[in-house]
């Protein structure tokens, strides 16, 4: 005689309700208008439990994505020496968008000709940026010439960063609410 093979068989609630056949685990599940899913294939004897399929997945999908995350990237914002305030700003406006991003910032002073006998100039403008990101950022490397060129590492303050895109949020909110 050829048994059949049993299941263990668990409740949508988490009860156990034991060890049964395929067959009477899927009358149960239909009884409850629900799928049967087999959720630990490896064991012996195998656990199956009663549940919607479809949420089944949208679980383990939104599981699988949850643990990838945001690979931070460098990213670069080039300066020269004369740099005016106004591309100044434009260029730390794209660097802190990279920083709330969660991306590193490298910030290059490129020298040219004659310029590399004012290299204090470079470094005032790299303390200034440091200065303008200052909440926002940390100085991973710092200021370190490299041939001609004058860079410094910057990385996200994750604290920062969040306290700010909630003061983001509450702004727009309020915004939102006053116009009629």
């Amino acid at each position: 005689m050829i048994r059949a093979p049993e299941i263990r068989v668990i409740a949508e609630d988490g009860e156990q309700l034991g060890v049964m056949t395929p067959e009477d685990a899927i009358a149960r599940a239909e009884d409850v208008g629900l799928d049967l899913v087999e959720v630990a294939p490896g064991s012996r004897p195998p656990v199956c439990r009663i549940m919607d399929y479809g949420r089944y997945k949208y679980e383990q999908k939104k599981k699988a994505n949850k643990s990838k995350g945001h690979a931070a990237s460098l990213k670069e914002v080039k300066l020269r020496p004369r740099t005016d305030q106004h591309d100044l700003d434009f260029k730390l406006k794209n660097a802190r968008r990279f920083l709330m991003d969660g991306d590193k910032v490298k910030v290059t002073v490129m020298y040219r000709g004659r310029e590399m006998v004012h290299r204090e100039i470079g470094r005032k403008q790299l303390d200034l940026v440091v200065e303008l990101l200052g909440p926002i950022a940390a100085v991973e490397n710092p200021p370190r010439m490299e041939g001609r060129f004058l860079s410094m590492i910057l990385v996200p303050n994750r604290e920062a960063i969040e306290a700010e895109k909630k003061a983001e949020a509450a702004a727009a909110a309020s915004e939102t609410s006053e116009t009629p």
